[in-house]
């Protein structure tokens, strides 16, 4: 007996941008831990270079 092969066909009344934007909402609230750590890093990291250079300006 022959099988038939499924073919799945779904329909977006989006437009693509509107598409991407819910793509990337729900990616970021995925990665949200990542992203707020990261930027806790980054925030860090920009206030000990700013020490660092009044330091050896002072």
């Amino acid at each position: 007996m022959k099988t038939q092969k499924l073919n799945f066909r779904f329909h977006n009344p989006n437009t693509a941008e509107a598409a991407a934007g819910y793509i990337l909402d729900i990616l970021i609230e995925a990665n949200k831990a990542k992203l707020e750590q990261a930027v806790q890093t980054a925030a860090s990291s920009f206030e000990q270079q700013i020490r660092i250079q009044k330091s050896r300006s002072a």
